[in-house]
């Protein structure tokens, strides 16, 4: 993917709720070109504002990121076609939208005056020791980085870490059991053939639900409920579990007001006519579980706002030239896994 330093950046600054774009020379609330006033470094990958990203950051994640496909996949992987790009590149565009986004949380937390404090930087030196002594003279020096250069990387990463807690710390909604509770429960589908007749449609619909309803006289003379589906369900699935929202909504309506066991009488959605019998009322864990991805959800929101706004004051620059020559080359990579491994387990 070619990007010109004119034109618009072309990465997506990922929050961990969305995505938000940074116009590459451009003040986005003004659309104005920006002319930087000094050129880029030798090694300077991008610029977003006064915070540059360097080449020794790039080859670590590259390396990193390189060393964790070829161990799962070989190293004939990078020039696997995606629809018309490589893995290769595609993954080059992630790596530059994740330190870009890393940039821009690090301007955010100054913007709001959000450091590491004793202890946090404590931590990011120890990770930096522990990942330096993982390597040797020559990944050193292929990589152009040092303990002092991990540590920074280290920094920068805890800091965005930090940023997006202490921006949604008050974010804590009590979330009820009916909210978040998981059901379990099977359906028997009798898909609405489409036609481009009104008329056929309304008899091919009409007989869908003839055959419905037959389906659910015999559960009600005692047929088994597996068996039915098994020969009759029109859909490949037969057993969901799901919470309210993920559901068409009569299909929901109608499965949540089912006692264990019970059968549903027909419910028609825009696939068909379905028969439901739910399996089960609730499940502590999964509602647990639900119940977290809930509050993540709200603090992603409330997060992805305060960036979207703060990354549209921002302007960046990519330096093309360079980052059009870097590659990932199969084989030739030193094992230097583990970078994200080393921090993460540190702070666990």
């Amino acid at each position: 993917m070619k990007i010109g330093n004119k034109t618009v950046l072309a990465i997506f600054l990922m929050t961990l709720a969305g995505a938000a774009a940074v116009t590459g020379c451009k003040k986005a609330e003004k659309n104005t070109e920006i002319v930087l006033t000094t050129p880029f470094e030798d090694d300077e990958v991008f610029r977003i504002d006064e915070s540059a990203c360097h080449l020794y950051e790039v080859n670590v994640y590259m390396s990193t990121a390189q060393n964790q496909f070829e161990s799962l996949f070989g190293d004939e992987i990078w020039q696997k076609d995606l629809g018309g790009i490589t893995l290769g590149d595609q993954l080059k565009d992630t790596i530059l939208a994740r330190l870009a986004q890393i940039k821009v949380m690090n301007l955010l937390a100054e913007d709001h005056g959000i450091t590491l404090d004793e202890g946090e930087e404590e931590t990011v030196n120890k990770a930096a020791a522990t990942y330096n002594a993982m390597l040797n003279d020559s990944i050193r020096q292929k990589l152009d980085i040092n303990e002092e250069r991990i540590a920074g990387m280290y920094h920068e990463y805890a800091l965005a870490n930090k940023v997006y807690n202490e921006l949604t710390r008050d974010v804590n909604p009590e979330i009820s059991d009916d909210e978040a509770r998981t059901i379990t429960a099977k359906h028997i589908l009798i898909k609405i053939p489409s036609s481009n007749s009104t008329s056929n449609n309304a008899t091919a619909k009409e007989k869908a639900r003839l055959k419905a309803a037959d389906l659910l006289k015999q559960l009600k003379e005692g047929a088994d409920f597996d068996s039915l589906a098994q020969k009759y369900s029109e859909d490949d699935q037969i057993t969901y579990s799901f919470m309210k929202g993920d559901m068409p909504q009569a299909f929901e309506e109608a499965a949540f007001n089912l006692d264990t066991d019970e059968i549903s009488d027909l419910v028609e959605t825009r696939y068909g006519y379905h028969i439901i019998k739910c399996i089960s009322t609730f499940n502590r864990e999964e509602t647990d579980l639900n119940k977290e991805k809930i509050v993540r959800e709200q603090k992603n929101e409330v997060f992805n706002d305060i960036y979207t706004d703060f990354v549209q004051t921002l302007y960046s620059n990519l330096n093309s030239e360079l980052w059009d020559s870097l590659s990932f080359s199969p084989g030739e990579e030193e094992n230097v896994s583990g970078f994200f491994d080393v921090y993460n387990d540190m702070v666990r």
